[in-house]
């Protein structure tokens, strides 16, 4: 045994009874909190937003896919779910990007530029 392993465990040893292992678990609730609500909660806040957006989407819609391609939505084709459509991430969406038509899964959409109802036309 190494004569370091002694002093670990005396300084592992709580010196005024049970007290210190209370703190300890305090500082841990507290850290568990302080991860939760800076790291975890604006995540899944975030994540919330961006799939709203995603099941929002519809014909006319102009996109940017993950990979960077830029185009118009022509067709939405939507899963079935115990026969009936279900809005999922795994929908084909078909897009238009200059001469060039592509087929990409509803999750793979980054960002929507410019919904269809938004027509900023300047005379």
């Amino acid at each position: 045994m190494s004569p370091i392993v002694p002093l670990f465990l005396q300084a592992a040893a709580p010196a005024a009874g049970n007290s210190g292992m209370a703190q300890i678990i305090l500082q841990l609730v507290l850290l568990g909190a302080i991860f939760y609500f800076l790291l975890i909660r604006p995540g899944q806040k975030q994540r919330k937003e961006q799939e709203s957006t995603l099941f929002s989407l519809r014909k006319g819609d102009e996109i940017v896919t993950v990979g960077g391609v830029v185009g118009e939505i022509i067709h939405i084709k939507e899963s079935l779910k115990d026969g009936a459509p279900a809005k999922t991430l795994e929908d084909r969406i078909t897009i238009k990007s200059g001469e060039s038509k592509l087929v990409v899964h509803r999750g793979r959409v980054h960002q929507v530029i410019k919904p269809s109802g938004s027509d900023t036309t300047a005379a």
